[in-house]
């Protein structure tokens, strides 16, 4: 198994189960042209945001890393017309690519975007709250930082996700010297013993190599 053949499964999924609309791909157009990395979630994966969405009946969500606001767009979609969606964003120049492209989304009353550093923008957010859903996708050291402040303001039965925690199977590897890898194993560490959640780690494969996600279940108290 290689990476042409999780690329070709992933179109396949697209062409069937998973549409992915002009909006869309003229987000991802729009982030290629500006020079934004292209490090936005896939279509499958896309999906998957969305349906979580509509799973726990979220009206209120928190992203951590816009980017060209690919996911937001899903995300927001699923919401309620009464729904919020804030995400924020360190690069201005991000934020200004992602706004424009969930402005032509439809969804731009849903959104609020916040600039800066998501640990200098998370007190300007105490009242934000609580958030159904959580979705990590920013500066991965900080992973373990972000969540453990998600944890305090995500209400009973809702979910936290983290994205990109696998890291090409490095999150195994205790001796790997990446900081963004110790950051991810730092987090499973801490959830292990924390019985305020029920998590659990996926891997995955697809157009954006092996990677994999954490999915958190807020429990009542």
């Amino acid at each position: 198994m290689d990476q042409e053949l999780f690329s070709a499964v992933d179109a396949f999924i697209c062409g069937t189960v998973v549409e992915e609309d002009e909006a869309l791909r003229s987000a991802v157009s729009a982030a290629e042209e500006a020079g934004l990395p292209g490090i936005q979630v896939s279509p499958p994966q896309g999906k998957l945001l969305q349906l979580l969405v509509r799973l726990v009946g979220a009206k209120t969500i928190l992203e951590f890393g816009t980017l060209g606001g690919y996911s937001a767009i899903l995300m927001a979609r699923a919401l309620p017309e009464d729904g919020r969606l804030v995400t924020l964003e360190a690069r201005p120049e991000y934020a200004e690519v992602a706004r424009r492209s969930i402005d032509a989304a439809g969804v731009g009353e849903k959104v609020e975007i916040r600039v800066g550093p998501a640990l200098e923008a998370l007190p300007g957010l105490k009242d934000a709250g609580p958030f159904d859903l959580v979705f990590i996708d920013a500066d991965k050291v900080n992973t373990p930082n972000y969540f453990a402040w998600a944890l305090e303001r995500t209400r009973a039965g809702g979910l936290i996700v983290a994205d990109n925690v696998v890291r090409d199977g490095s999150l195994a590897d205790a001796a790997d010297p990446d900081e963004a890898t110790k950051a991810q194993r730092r987090l499973h560490e801490m959830l292990s013993e924390d019985s305020r959640v029920s998590a659990t780690t996926i891997q995955t494969v697809g157009v954006k190599g092996y990677d994999g996600f954490l999915i958190a279940f807020v429990e009542p108290a």
